[in-house]
């Protein structure tokens, strides 16, 4: 012999959610845990840096192409540079990484000209 009526299910919920010892003996994982997320001060911890060129005249008149690499994930950001200047590395840096990312604890390069500090 069975009950049925049109608000059960909604009713059993709700003295579920009413019940003491329904809510103390409860399974607490409802639903799969997230996937892990790599926080970004260790995805963007450590970053190489690499200038290539002179290329090909791109149709924007570009000649090289400046690289970030980051060494954990193998993530890359590159933009196209006319000319190879500190100030063109510089502005990379900081709107590119530092505006995304954070400031990265290291930076490897292979300590060209437009990578000195002096």
């Amino acid at each position: 012999m069975g009950y049925y009526w049109p608000t059960m299910v909604k009713d059993c919920i709700d003295y579920a959610r009413r019940c003491p010892a329904c809510q103390f003996h409860a399974n607490l994982i409802h639903q799969p845990p997230e996937h892990c997320i790599l926080p970004l001060l260790m995805a963007f911890r450590c970053l190489g840096f690499r200038c290539c060129g002179p290329l090909t005249k791109s149709s924007g008149s570009h000649l090289y192409i400046l690289a970030a690499t980051n060494y954990f994930s193998k993530w890359a950001e590159a933009v196209p540079l006319k000319e190879v200047k500190k100030e063109n590395v510089a502005d990379f840096i900081r709107t590119h990484i530092i505006y995304r990312y954070g400031v990265p604890r290291y930076i490897i390069t292979d300590n060209g000209k437009p990578f000195a500090i002096a």
